[in-house]
């Protein structure tokens, strides 16, 4: 709809206007979108996805997202930081990912700033400004859907000065959204209870 409010899909349920805009972007939508996603790894490809993503359409990306795990060794931390300037070559030839050349170098650079963290404080770090969902308010159209917010601000600042790169405001509530640290599924939308309560849940295990 025109106004940005839910739309109704063919089998009748409401969704975010995006999640009907593409078919591949229905089942991502639906069960992966804004729900929580904990593991350094697991966080280190939506970090690196992200960034990737940057100036770019998702849809582009997730339609290579299974490229890019095959390209980056699974997003495993360890693997990623080991690669060596014939890896990098070979990326920047790849046509199956993005061959940005900052982007790739962007990557590799963060696996091995990375892999010299604690296990777990990569997730810590992140999950540490998802913001209260309480004072959030369920927005109603695409239009109360924020692009940057003081966490996001905040997590950018905080992962720069840990010496990622290729993270900006944007970027990190792309992040933030994607990984369920905040809820931006429509009031209206069908997953949002769903999502709202797989974060309970995820906030009940880490407490």
């Amino acid at each position: 709809m025109s106004d940005g409010s839910v739309v109704t899909g063919p089998d009748g349920k409401p969704r975010c206007p995006w999640g009907l805009s593409a078919e591949d972007y229905v089942a991502y939508h639906d069960s992966e979108w804004g729900r929580p996603v904990h593991g350094d790894d697991a966080l280190f490809e939506r970090l690196s996805l992200e960034a990737f993503q940057s100036g770019l359409s998702w849809i582009t990306i997730l339609r290579r997202r299974e490229t890019f795990r095959d390209a980056f060794g699974s997003f495993k931390i360890a693997s990623v930081a080991e690669f060596t300037d014939a890896d990098r070559e070979r990326l920047l030839a790849d046509p199956g990912i993005i061959r940005n050349r900052a982007k790739v170098d962007a990557t590799l650079a963060n696996a091995r700033v990375l892999a010299d963290w604690s296990a777990g404080e990569l997730d810590t770090l992140i999950w540490s400004y998802a913001p209260d969902a309480a004072k959030r308010p369920a927005p109603r159209t695409n239009a109360d859907v924020p692009a940057v917010t003081d966490e996001s601000t905040a997590l950018a600042k905080a992962l720069k000065k840990a010496g990622i790169r290729f993270v900006g405001p944007t970027t990190a509530y792309a992040l933030m959204q994607a990984c369920g640290l905040v809820n931006d599924h429509l009031a209206d939308c069908f997953v949002r209870d769903s999502v709202a309560g797989a974060d309970a849940g995820a906030g009940a295990a880490r407490g």
